[in-house]
């Protein structure tokens, strides 16, 4: 399987530069640094904070509540279909400050380079990181650049911190959860961990599954402003996938989550991948998918709200909250069976984000 398709471009071409790779120079603080930072970092990403080039960035935060998160991400590969992990870095920060009940505004960079990547890959990265921040309305305003010996890295890693504003409305709290909440997922499942096998093992399917990475910074505002406190909380469907949140839903609350497997959308090329892998959808990786639990009497609403979003067209109420079966998450399977869904054991698919 090939490497996704280049943005690099005539209009945005690989400055002429004298190195071809990173080395351990680029990350001696001297001329090399300066070289790949202004010739590349600086010039790509470019806006009034970071332009100053100085150790912190200095902006104006509004009265009232702020939400900070930090993240890592250490993805293998670093390009695989539908994004890379420069744009992952950004979709996954905003998210969390998402999540929060936040407006994602401001983002530190860090870059932890092994000696010998190439330095159009590096480029690649920093135009999808521009692109993904532009999308989400969000400005990169300080970072760090590492460059560590051959073999100690795996290409490239990239650390990243958020700030946002908590928004008016906001009132995201699991304390908020209560019995007969209803459990609304924004898009089907599975599809980032999918397109990361698939290129990790070299696996071919009848049709192209691509990442869902994508941004919460329209559609999590937009929820808040129109919903208020009746949406308790929300999470992002991350590493351990949906069963994970459940489940951590339910043990923190002592409460039970019923879910109905019909309900659940998932992609069919997905679904395939994950039979011929021997994988459950519930437990596979997503980027682009967050779960919001809901006040029962507006639930129809969020998740037409969320479907006319355009990365939630299968926007679907779940399942609910209950005080049946305390602390565990149970499926009402398609053909009319329960069973009890567990929290992840172990890494099912290492390196996902």
């Amino acid at each position: 399987m090939s490497k996704p398709k280049s943005i690099l471009s005539a209009s945005c071409p690989v400055p002429k530069l004298d190195f071809e790779i990173i080395t351990m120079g680029h990350g001696s603080g001297g001329l090399l640094t300066h070289k790949l930072l202004d010739g590349g970092v600086f010039n790509i990403l470019s806006n009034e904070y970071l332009d100053k080039q100085h150790d912190g960035a200095v902006f104006e935060v509004y009265s009232g509540k702020m939400a900070f998160t930090t993240d890592s991400y250490v993805v293998s590969p670093i390009f695989f279909p539908g994004g890379n992990i420069g744009e992952l870095a950004i979709n996954g920060t905003v998210n969390d400050l998402n999540m929060c009940g936040a407006k994602a505004q401001f983002i530190s960079l860090s870059f932890i380079i092994e000696e010998g990547l190439a330095v159009t890959d590096f480029w690649e990265i920093l135009l999808h990181i521009r692109d993904a921040a532009d999308r989400a309305n969000v400005k990169v305003v300080t970072g760090d650049t590492k460059v560590v010996e051959r073999g100690k890295g795996d290409k490239i890693f990239i650390n990243t911190s958020g700030v946002g504003q908590i928004l008016p409305k906001a009132a995201i709290d699991i304390n908020q959860i209560k019995s007969g909440d209803q459990i609304i997922v924004s898009n089907d499942i599975a599809k980032h961990g999918i397109a990361i096998m698939s290129v990790r093992e070299g696996l071919e399917f009848e049709s192209d599954i691509e990442s869902d990475t994508c941004h919460f910074n329209e559609i999590v505002p937009e929820l808040l402003a129109e919903f208020g406190n009746g949406i308790h909380f929300l999470r992002d469907a991350t590493r351990g996938g949906l069963s994970t949140i459940l489940n951590e839903v339910a043990q923190s609350l002592s409460k039970g989550i019923e879910i109905h497997q019909k309900s659940i959308a998932v992609d069919e090329a997905v679904s395939s991948a994950c039979e011929l892998l021997g994988l459950d959808p519930l437990y596979v990786a997503n980027e682009g998918v967050f779960v919001a639990f809901v006040e029962k009497e507006i639930a129809s609403a969020v998740a037409n709200k969320i479907r006319s979003w355009q990365h939630g067209t299968n926007a679907a109420i779940i399942g609910e909250v209950t005080e049946n079966h305390p602390r565990q998450v149970v499926l009402h399977s398609a053909i009319g069976g329960r069973r009890v869904v567990n929290m992840l054991l172990g890494e099912q698919l290492p390196r996902i984000c």
